[in-house]
């Protein structure tokens, strides 16, 4: 009688037990597998029935300038809603534009209505900048996106300590002037626009090249394409921001900032240390004069500068109107 292989019987019970482990591997993988499908495919459906993205209905007529924008164009129509679905569901962009809109719309409003630009020409600093102090990658400053050489010629002081580009007063005003004067060559405020974007001469030349009278009818860059569109787009929306979808409380739009005036006729060494003499800081002073640009002003030819300054209660800084 042979005696049994001790070795023989280990390594088929090790075997056993792979085979054992191997399949209720498999099992659990299977399974895991099919759990991880079921929480995918649940989590989609929840995903589908929470989130909705809709097309937009585009208006029945829109005027800018109170003009008619001629909207039984086909590519009119495609035009505008392109802007339109770009600013509806770039959500936060255009909340914070509406934001920003309620700030300075007020004065921006006075100043285009002064010179006799229509109200409607304020959406071009809105959508320049969101009416902050960008700078453009060719060099062009501000909420009105001057470049330095059209600024000077339009009367706004620029160099390394004042920018007046960043003033926001004084930048509407020579945007004003810019916008009044290229009307006056083309007798189209559309065009006009078109203009503050690739300059009133490109303007000419497309219009004299295509033999076309409107902006409606050029072929123009891309950019230049979409700019008034750009406008009636952001326009549309804040007129009307609930059919787009946007809910904003009055209590949650940014009010002007409420300030006093100080006139500066001498230099002032340093601007921290002048800004704590006033009550404040350097933050807040820079915040309101965006346009000082160092943190001293040399004033070596006695300009007379207007500075503003908080309120006297410096918590109110940013409600009630402005006292400007």
């Amino acid at each position: 009688m042979r005696t049994p292989n001790k070795f023989g019987m280990v390594a088929r019970t090790a075997l056993w037990c792979l085979l054992f482990l191997t399949g209720a591997l498999g099992v659990h993988l299977f399974s895991y597998s099919t759990s991880v499908e079921n929480s995918d495919l649940d989590h989609q459906r929840h995903f589908n029935d929470s989130y909705k993205v809709f097309s937009l209905t585009l208006p029945n007529r829109l005027a800018f300038c109170d003009q008619p924008v001629p909207l039984d164009r086909l590519d009119v129509r495609e035009r505008l809603d392109r802007e339109l679905l770009v600013n509806t569901y770039w959500q936060s962009n255009t909340v914070l534009l509406h934001k920003r809109a309620h700030r300075w719309f007020p004065m921006v409003s006075e100043a285009l209505a002064e010179a006799g630009v229509p109200d409607d020409m304020k959406y071009i600093a809105l959508v320049e900048s969101g009416f902050t102090n960008v700078v453009s990658p060719a060099g062009a400053a501000g909420p009105w996106q001057f470049m330095k050489g059209t600024a000077i010629e339009y009367g706004l002081e620029v160099n390394d300590e004042v920018d007046e580009r960043y003033h926001m007063e004084k930048s509407t005003e020579a945007a004003a002037r810019y916008l009044k004067r290229s009307y006056e060559q083309h007798g189209d405020w559309a065009l006009a626009a078109a203009g503050y974007n690739m300059g009133t001469d490109g303007v000419a030349r497309q219009l004299e090249q295509q033999g076309g009278t409107s902006y409606f009818d050029l072929q123009l860059p891309e950019e230049t394409s979409r700019y008034v569109f750009r406008i009636l787009a952001i326009k549309e929306i804040l007129r009307d921001p609930e059919r787009y979808g946007f809910h904003i409380r009055p209590q949650d739009l940014y009010q002007p900032y409420r300030t006093r005036s100080m006139s500066v006729e001498g230099p002032i060494a340093d601007l921290a240390t002048y800004a704590r003499e006033q009550g404040t800081d350097l933050r807040m002073l820079k915040l309101l004069n965006p346009w000082l640009r160092s943190n001293k002003l040399s004033n070596t030819q006695r300009r007379s500068y207007n500075l503003l300054l908080p309120a006297e209660d410096f918590d109110e800084v940013t409600t009630g109107n402005d006292d400007r």
